[in-house]
């Protein structure tokens, strides 16, 4: 399969499931706005996420990936079943143990993760209550994050790619539909995350099932496959996710903070994670796998070439969404939020927050890229001290900045914590000589450079004032905004054709 071509399979089902995505979001600021209720929901909904990032998505899918290639590419299909087998039986029993443990302590979780709420029991109340319901969530996304290694090692990136789109519908849907039935209404979006987990869970399995590869119940401690995924997902946990862990510790700070910062700090995210998504999740997606049949195989030259292609991809797609988002915050965030109870005010605040993340987008996504350099190799040791680095210096920073800037603060430490993380990694990587830059980097980099300064340019004198972005129809700003969108990426794409890029050149085998 041409990598290139799963790039963008992967990134349109992202892409897909991202503008459900904000037109979920768009529905929950008209419906709840942003207040105690929406405060209320996005913490019940982080913690879920966040175990969902650390020990689905993240530790576990980075630790397992190698192994099951290893078995993939070495000991055949029989070995492979077994050891997926093993695996799900052991994952199921874990995560059934945790979603109880969860539900029951549960105000003792909300306690610890937004001490601010308690001094408003309604609020607290209410987010314990959403907690409960939220909390399962874990159980089901764990067992599709399996689901979606498996068929990702079989380079069927699609069908993982496209399952969050439903978790997107089933919470559109419980907005719109269930929420006048819920006293309060939020409640009807605490059910719709629950039911998104199944729905995602239950249209893996007839692909798991062609494949042969429909994990049955067969649990063995002993096995041998089952240990070393242990071992290697322990201390990936922070070297994967150190990322949310700095946003659930900024969750504790703006609890703090005046009403609203919760809920500012979330549709930032969501603006933010358009970009991250779309290319860091995608590119650490595909390249997972390849990079370790790399490694299986001895070749670490193609190793080494895969990764350089990774980060000028990287590059050339992660630097104009920064600038655009930087450029753009008040476009954005007024198109898809400025509705109903989203106030004006709410848009500046979350305009501040969103040029703050814009600053990090390239390390929060170089993190994506950089990392399976390692995890491929099963080297769990070195992200996991750069991690600890990273958080460690990310609450530094939230300490400097969180008296001036306040949640934009926040902000900011997280992308220059992430930008932190990705140089670190890199060094790493430069210094093991695990990757050596391909020639024409200079060349490459003055050429995107030059790009950038065009679309920039041509974004700032199309925009307009900011202010005139907060009257008008839907329809009006999304046409507006539709329109500064196709100009930004046709003045950078159409530069970058003229200064000699070409589309072939960024082709590449997977291996």
């Amino acid at each position: 399969m041409n990598l290139l071509k799963a790039l963008a399979t992967v990134s349109s089902m992202t892409l897909l499931s991202r503008i459900l995505g904000f037109a979920r979001d768009t529905i929950v600021a008209r419906v709840f706005g942003a207040g105690i209720y929406t405060d209320a929901f996005f913490v019940a909904f982080k913690i879920p996420n966040l175990l969902r990032r650390l020990f689905a998505e993240g530790a576990f899918a980075q630790a397992f990936v190698p192994i099951l290639s290893e078995y993939k590419n070495q000991r055949g299909h029989d070995a492979t079943k077994l050891l997926l087998d093993h695996v799900a039986s052991l994952l199921f029993l874990v995560l059934l143990g945790v979603t109880l443990l969860g539900i029951i302590a549960a105000p003792l979780i909300i306690y610890i993760s937004a001490p601010g709420f308690s001094a408003t029991p309604e609020k607290f109340d209410l987010t314990v209550q959403l907690l409960r319901i939220t909390f399962p969530y874990i159980l089901f996304i764990s067992l599709v994050s399996l689901a979606g290694s498996v068929l990702n090692t079989h380079s069927r990136f699609s069908v993982p790619a496209f399952t969050p789109v439903l978790l997107n519908l089933a919470l559109i849907g419980a907005a719109l539909w269930l929420a006048p039935l819920f006293h309060p209404p939020v409640l009807a979006l605490a059910w719709g995350v629950a039911l998104g987990g199944v729905l995602q869970l239950a249209i893996q399995l007839p692909f798991l099932k062609r494949l042969g590869l429909l994990p049955r119940w067969n649990l063995q401690l002993r096995d041998e496959g089952v240990w070393r995924i242990l071992k290697l997902m322990g201390p990936a946990v922070f070297g994967v996710s150190i990322a949310q862990i700095s946003l659930l510790i900024n969750t504790i700070f703006a609890s703090f903070m005046a009403t609203g910062s919760v809920s500012w700090l979330y549709y930032a995210d969501r603006l933010m994670e358009f970009p991250s998504g779309m290319l860091g999740v995608a590119l650490g997606t595909i390249l997972l796998p390849s990079l370790s049949k790399h490694y299986a195989d001895g070749s670490g030259t193609e190793y080494s070439r895969l990764l350089d292609w990774g980060l000028r991809l990287t590059l050339i797609l992660a630097l104009p969404s920064a600038l655009a988002l930087a450029l753009l915050a008040v476009p954005l965030i007024a198109t898809l939020f400025h509705y109903g109870q989203f106030t004006e005010n709410d848009v500046w605040m979350t305009r501040q927050a969103l040029v703050a993340y814009s600053a990090g987008l390239l390390g929060l996504i170089l993190v994506k890229v950089l990392a399976p350099g390692f995890y491929a190799r099963q080297n769990i040791k070195t992200p996991v001290k750069i991690a600890l680095i990273t958080l460690g210096a990310t609450q530094l920073m939230n300490l400097a900045f969180v008296w001036q800037l306040k949640h934009a603060g926040l902000a900011l430490a997280i992308g220059l914590g992430a930008c932190l993380n990705a140089g670190m990694l890199l060094y790493k990587l430069r210094r093991h000589a695990i990757y050596r830059p391909q020639p024409g980097w200079t060349g490459f980099l003055l050429k995107v450079g030059a790009a950038l300064l065009l679309m920039g340019a041509a974004l700032w004198f199309a925009a307009g004032s900011d202010q005139s972005w907060l009257t008008g129809s839907m329809p009006a700003r999304a046409m507006r905004l539709g329109w500064l969108v196709v100009l930004g990426a046709g003045v950078y794409f159409a530069s970058l054709w003229l200064l000699g890029f070409r589309l072939r050149d960024f082709s590449r085998r997977a291996a």
